[in-house]
């Protein structure tokens, strides 16, 4: 058995020690904030800044530092490629949540089963049996000969069994499952996540292995465990989408070895996961006829234009408090949006219930979208269908102007690839120095008031 050392408890709030668990921390009187922790072995003399001769580290200027691109290898799946920023980094830890049953486990079985047939590969398993993987990757059709399987929770053995087996790529499903024999608390506390994904950072730095882990999320969609879990990870990724739906959205939100925010779209079928290499395709719906509260716009994740159809619903309020409900938009910004519609736009909507929703489960975190909102909303309250060949972008402010967003130009070029005819803009993101693209007549606006005719 590993050494477990001396544990002791750590105040979360001012960090006090205490030898044993408390309801209240001694020192500062916070309720609910001792953690388990390991204490650190004590040194042989105490390291004060006077006269200490203690062992010394190099330190060398950032010019003598050789900056050299990392060497990135394909996980053989090019929407994941895409979210990593280019594929897998040596030594890179990347961690996956998700809702139950969105497809983590699934998808990294595809990608390890793909990485096995030209390296080495190790999928640990601390939830399902050994049985239970081989039924899933017999079912998606996958390679079996060379894929490494560990059922295995304890991250001393873990550790040791990868020490002989040497992965390249290695997959922990899932952190919150696993344990140190250094802690006497639970599998999944915040002691033993903390201490148990510290160890496996550091055998992946060390080692070179890529490794992934696999987090649980809580019911308001966070990461289960600590904080500290996604700063210590090289890579946070969240699966999105209805897992009842067959379309699955996966959103890189830290990447300290690519682009942050940048979008991978899957569909899950009975052989698995498959990547959608054209996802404006499946955002849209075309209507064979003009329909009223429908609007195109073309949002940006990462560095890839899509184009998603916003739907607006507006009806009369037969209650005393109107409702105000988006789907894959802020709610509050739906309310200040139409704030600045009654205020410099004339038209009101206090007693009507609006409901705004983003085709195909899609998030939207970008003000461009304010513009086609408020003209789906428009468009509704006004029972007026907009042309289905119309594209719309751009920023409302409160003072009711239409302000530009990055990348005009690359998104009216995505536009026009899928066969749009006409675009509204902000007048700032107007192709420069009378630059066309070719198939789409562009139109510039600078206030509200412009676009209202419109409708």
């Amino acid at each position: 058995m590993a050494n477990k050392g001396r544990t002791v408890y750590v105040c979360a709030e001012c960090g006090a020690q205490a030898s044993k668990w408390a309801g209240q921390c001694g020192d500062c009187g916070a309720w609910n904030t001792l953690q388990e922790a390991v204490a650190a072995p004590a040194g042989g003399k105490n390291p004060s800044f006077a006269g200490y001769a203690g062992p010394t580290a190099e330190v060398r200027t950032l010019a003598e530092v050789d900056a050299v691109a990392e060497i990135r290898q394909s996980c053989g799946n090019g929407e994941l490629d895409r979210v990593l920023g280019g594929g897998l980094v040596e030594g890179s830890v990347t961690l996956i949540g998700g809702d139950p049953g969105i497809g983590k486990s699934t998808l990294l079985l595809q990608v390890l089963a793909e990485l096995a047939a030209r390296s080495r590969t190790l999928y640990v398993s601390g939830e399902e049996s050994p049985r239970q993987i081989g039924l899933r990757a017999q079912r998606l059709g996958l390679a079996r000969d060379r894929l490494r399987l560990l059922p295995e929770v304890n991250v001393e053995r873990i550790l040791a069994t990868a020490e002989i087996e040497r992965p390249q790529a290695m997959v922990i499903d899932s952190i919150q499952t696993v344990f140190t024999e250094r802690l006497q608390s639970a599998p999944g506390s915040v002691a033993q996540v903390r201490e148990s994904a510290a160890q496996l950072v550091r055998y992946a730095k060390a080692g070179g292995a890529a490794l992934f882990l696999v987090g649980h999320v809580t019911k308001e969609g966070a990461i289960a465990g600590p904080r500290v879990l996604e700063h210590m990870v090289d890579t946070v990724l969240y699966f999105e989408g209805d897992p009842s739906g067959r379309l699955r959205v996966l959103r890189a939100v830290k990447n300290r070895y690519g682009p942050v925010n940048e979008l991978g779209v899957f569909a899950m079928t009975e052989r698995g996961l498959k990547e959608v290499s054209n996802p404006s395709a499946i955002f849209l719906s075309r209507h064979d006829t003009p329909v009223a509260g429908s609007v195109i716009m073309v949002t940006r994740e990462g560095t890839r234009p899509l184009l998603v159809e916003i739907q607006a619903l507006v009806d009369e309020c037969h209650g005393g408090h109107p409702r105000r409900v988006t789907l894959g938009l802020e709610q509050n910004r739906l309310a200040m949006l139409l704030a600045v519609l009654h205020r410099h736009g004339g038209v009101a909507m206090y007693d009507q219930d609006v409901y705004v929703n983003a085709v195909g489960g899609v998030r939207i975190n970008e003000t461009a979208a304010d513009l086609a909102v408020l003209l789906a909303a428009l468009s509704s309250f006004r029972d007026r269908p907009l042309p289905i060949d119309l594209v719309v972008f751009g920023e409302v402010g409160l003072a009711g102007e239409i302000r530009p967003v990055p990348n005009g130009e690359e998104r009216l070029r995505e536009a026009a690839k899928h066969g749009f005819k006409q675009a509204i803009v902000p007048r700032a993101n107007l192709p420069r120095r009378g630059g066309r693209v070719e198939g789409l007549e562009v139109r510039g606006v600078s206030r509200l008031v412009e676009v209202m005719g419109d409708v």
